[in-house]
């Protein structure tokens, strides 16, 4: 019978044309104009997973539906995997900084740019080549699968706990696989063990009843512009530390032996710094550059809106500003007193003569996982069998909200095993995955589907 590392040596090319497939279809979940498109990805998902061999359908939500697949053809006694990932992507805007067309998949230097090419259409798409590779011509699977496939991730997965409470049972697995991260370096296999959780607020300032002159009324009216401005300036102090009162009274810290790991990492800051294309890099004080990223919450803004953005000069002062304002979390802190926190500390602070509204967007959860465990010590060996060398052991400055939420109400572990490189661009402009990773990927999970039924 032929191995599934073999059935993937002959369908490598195929597996790479239904990807770019995958790819054309513009999945915007955020926008309404996308939301048959978001629908088309779907079902074209469903219908892949159905050709390879599981049952696979379509379960509504109150916007975009959940893709919810299984195989249970290898028994009791073996372990069931939950793999999850979401078939949604990013808008692709701005698009004159496309080198090539967002949804028409091209390679160059044997990547693949496309919206969704690692976030996460292509990592979805290694566990579906993984499994056929397993179940082609009538050939079985060493484990369990029950396959969740989101549209919704990239607003929040508004609609995704409600899912999982509500198909507890049917959802019941021994491990959670998410594919949906990336690799701390080219040919450096990585696991990743701790995700930054998220509270996203929006500031509104509002002033006078409209938008007025700025010779007339300035100097004797409250500019909400410059109002928000000391409110923003007044969430660091000097040190790059968060100035809100009470805001690390939950901050689980690292011990020395974790940032021992850390620093053992191959890192320099040069190269880091030229990849993002920033003169220089600062942050928190008393921390390096990864433990920035990795175990400390920050405050950054997102977006700010107000009075005249065109062509020339405008002198108004205007009667509203906006800020969206993120708070990425460490363990063990709560989205939600977070939010209150901030509220607390905005009051108390802005001027006299504005009137200000925050509201919450959307937050999630922080998590870090066990340092050991058989499913973790299953994802290395599958790993190393695939690269040629034991992982290291990373964080994600990102946040993925239902790592936690699968831990809590489904009792199960969750391994973060992804394979997107440093500086793929997802969330901007020309997004890409290399094709070696694609088909390591590939190779890496049928391994782990081995090594996991042990």
């Amino acid at each position: 019978m032929t191995t599934p590392q073999a059935y993937i040596d002959r369908q490598l090319q195929r597996f790479q044309a239904e990807l770019f497939d995958f790819l054309r279809i513009p999945s915007v979940s955020a926008r309404s104009e996308h939301d048959a498109d978001t629908r088309r990805a779907a079902d074209w998902l469903a219908g892949r997973l159905r050709a390879v061999g599981l049952q696979a359908e379509i379960v509504e939500t109150a916007r975009h539906p959940v893709v919810l697949a299984q195989w249970r053809g290898a028994g009791r006694d073996a372990p069931t995997v939950l793999v999850y990932g979401h078939y949604d992507v990013q808008p692709p805007d701005p698009l004159e900084l496309w080198t090539s067309p967002p949804f028409e998949p091209t390679v160059r230097d044997g990547r693949v740019f496309a919206r969704g090419a690692a976030d996460d259409k292509g990592q979805v798409y290694l566990h579906v080549a993984a499994l056929e590779a397993y179940l082609a011509n009538g050939g079985r699977l060493p484990v369990n699968i029950v396959l969740v496939a989101e549209g919704e991730e990239e607003i929040g997965s508004p609609n995704l706990v409600p899912f999982v409470e509500r198909y507890r049972e049917r959802l019941a697995c021994n491990c959670v696989v998410i594919s949906d991260t990336g690799m701390f370096a080219p040919d450096l296999p990585t696991i990743v063990r701790a995700l930054r959780g998220l509270a996203y607020l929006e500031i509104q300032v509002e002033g006078p009843r409209g938008d007025l002159h700025s010779g007339t009324y300035g100097g004797a009216v409250v500019n909400p512009a410059t109002a928000l401005a000391r409110i923003i300036a007044a969430m660091h102090d000097e040190n790059w530390h968060i100035a809100v009162p009470g805001f690390y009274g939950d901050v689980r810290d690292w011990d020395e032996n974790e940032r021992a790991v850390i620093r053992a990492l191959p890192f320099t800051e040069s190269e880091f710094r030229a990849q993002v294309g920033s003169s220089a890099l600062d942050g928190e004080a008393g921390y390096s550059t990864l433990e920035r990223l990795w175990t400390r919450p920050t405050c950054e803004v997102n977006g700010l809106l107000s009075g005249y953005t065109g062509e020339g000069a405008k002198t108004v002062l205007p009667a509203r500003a906006m800020a969206k304002v993120s708070f990425r979390l460490v363990p063990d802190q709560d989205p939600a007193r977070v939010g209150q926190l901030v509220r607390e500390y905005v009051n108390r602070i802005a001027p006299k003569g504005v009137r200000v509204t925050i509201t919450e967007l959307h937050g999630g959860r922080p998590w870090r996982a066990a340092a050991e465990g058989p499913y973790l010590q299953a994802a290395a060996r599958a790993l190393e069998r695939t690269f040629g060398r034991p992982p290291v052991y990373t964080g994600e400055g990102g946040s993925i909200p239902i790592v936690g939420e699968f831990e809590r109400i489904l009792g199960a572990p969750v391994v973060l095993l992804g394979f997107a490189l440093p500086g793929a661009n997802m969330h901007a402009p020309d997004e890409w995955f290399a094709l070696e990773s694609f088909e390591k990927g590939m190779r890496t999970i049928a391994y782990l589907y081995e090594e996991l039924a042990g």
